[in-house]
């Protein structure tokens, strides 16, 4: 669960882009029409899509690009590597204050137009960082009105933190658009100013006069437009299928390693991505987690904490940076996305693959959780014969008790909603459906339909 006691990222954004609405919670809790929402669909049309993904995985996509430094890969798993640096540079970390000198490669994606003109972007991306390395990921977008945003950082990246300290970057802006820790939002959306089109930067790092590399596999965007709404239409149940995904509870590490997030009361987010990795076939070794406290169960909780942990945004709720460290796995990547509908859901279900979704919510919302959030991880892992939702959720007092089934329409309406209201009677924002999905490097035909069907490739 994020920590409540400080605005969100998700907060934040709200205040910028949502209008202040007249009237009380209870008055206003049916859909309220705003400046700038999306209208209904006409009946017999389908629905404007919401959702643009585009990613570089392949060779093609890799020497597509233009590089510095750098060259494509080829081989199962293609990918892009330092091949001579460009160049040298030193880099001041501000979570240590350490100096050091650095070199690097650079390559620039092709111009990306996007097929939804977005308000909103979230670059992610799948690395091997080996010790002695590290990459910067930057996004750069066209608005609808001809102008470039600058080169924003979307993330300071390496799978350790022996080398620099992982991190998005703060106070981004040019007085049309914002970086929020990992997401990019035009800054007022009833405006009518979209994103258009955007290009992406990876620069590879390594130690001077060595042969390191890092090896970047995947590189996409998400780009979004998804109308301002507070409440979503219901839909049709389709499916009733329970995955065997692992139970965690981030509850059960109370107080531990407190420098990350206040310790495990706020790892929603590593704890979900551990259930699924571990889904995948994916463990560490006991050399990995030798640094855990051997009286702490379920180290590896532990261990994905220190591995997602932002020290910008100090906490674990990174989006990209927890895809990035599902894919330090062998075989597995993942990708930071929205969906349209609890039918999606069902898709992935249907194919074996399980989803990490973000929702808010009071405790009324949600009837069974409990308790309520500004913002937490759940992983959704089937669907019961009338269509509610299975989910394993972390904030539970023990493994025993992670396994929830929870209403399928309350499910829907706070993880797909893009505006809620708090305990306190103010206009926040929701997530717009926005999730994980972690999946096998070299996914199987009925995998691969399933993540085309929800816009994934």
């Amino acid at each position: 669960m994020s920590r409540a006691e400080l605005p969100s990222r998700r907060t934040l954004l709200a205040a910028a882009v949502v209008a202040t609405v007249a009237g009380s919670a209870a008055t206003a809790s049916a859909a309220v029409p705003t400046v700038g929402a999306t209208r209904p669909a006409a009946p017999g049309r389908a629905a404007a899509r919401t959702v643009d993904n585009r990613a570089w995985t392949t060779y093609p996509d890799w020497r597509s690009g233009t590089g510095a430094g750098t060259r494509a890969v080829a081989g199962l798993r293609p990918g892009l590597e330092i091949a001579k640096a460009a160049g040298t540079t030193d880099y001041t970390d501000p979570h240590t204050g350490r100096t050091a000198a650095w070199e690097y490669a650079t390559w620039t994606s092709p111009v990306h137009r996007l097929s939804v003109p977005s308000t909103e972007a979230i670059a992610s991306w799948n690395a091997h960082t080996p010790e002695g390395t590290w990459i910067q990921v930057e996004l750069k977008g066209t608005y609808s009105d001809g102008t470039d945003t600058p080169w924003y950082v979307m993330g300071r990246w390496a799978a350790g933190d022996g080398d620099i300290r992982r991190t998005s970057v703060d106070d981004q802006e040019d007085g049309k658009s914002s970086v929020w820790t990992d997401t990019l939002a035009v800054d007022d959306a009833a405006s009518g100013l979209r994103i258009a089109s955007v290009r992406l930067r990876l620069t590879l790092y390594r130690r001077p006069g060595t042969r390191l590399t890092p090896t970047v596999w995947r590189l996409g965007v998400m780009g979004s437009d998804v109308p301002d709404r507070f409440t979503v239409p219901a839909s049709t149940p389709g499916l009733a299928r329970e995955l065997l995904v692992p139970r965690y509870s981030q509850e059960i590490h109370k107080g531990q390693y407190p420098e990350y997030d206040n310790g495990g009361e706020a790892w929603c987010s590593p704890t979900s991505s551990q259930m699924i990795i571990e889904y995948w076939g994916g463990r560490l070794t006991q050399e990995q987690l030798s640094w855990v406290d051997p009286a702490f169960a379920d180290p590896q909780v532990c261990h994905a904490a220190r591995h997602t942990y932002d020290h910008q945004y100090a906490g674990c709720g990174n989006w990209p940076f927890n895809a990035a460290y599902a894919a330090t796995f062998p075989g597995l990547q993942g990708v930071v996305t929205r969906l349209r509908s609890l039918t999606d859901l069902e898709t992935l279900i249907a194919a074996g693959i399980p989803a990490i979704t973000s929702q808010s919510f009071l405790k009324e919302e949600l009837t069974g959780a409990g308790y309520g959030t500004s913002g937490h991880l759940m992983t959704v892992i089937g669907f019961t014969a009338d269509g509610d939702v299975i989910a394993n959720d972390p904030a539970s007092d023990d493994n025993e008790a992670v396994r929830r089934i929870y209403k399928r329409r309350e499910w829907e309406n706070i993880w797909l909603r893009t505006k809620r209201y708090n305990a306190s009677g103010k206009v926040v924002s929701g997530t717009g459906g926005v999730c994980y999905l972690y999946f096998p490097a070299r996914p199987t035909s009925r995998q691969r339909k399933a993540l085309a069907a929800v816009g994934v490739r």
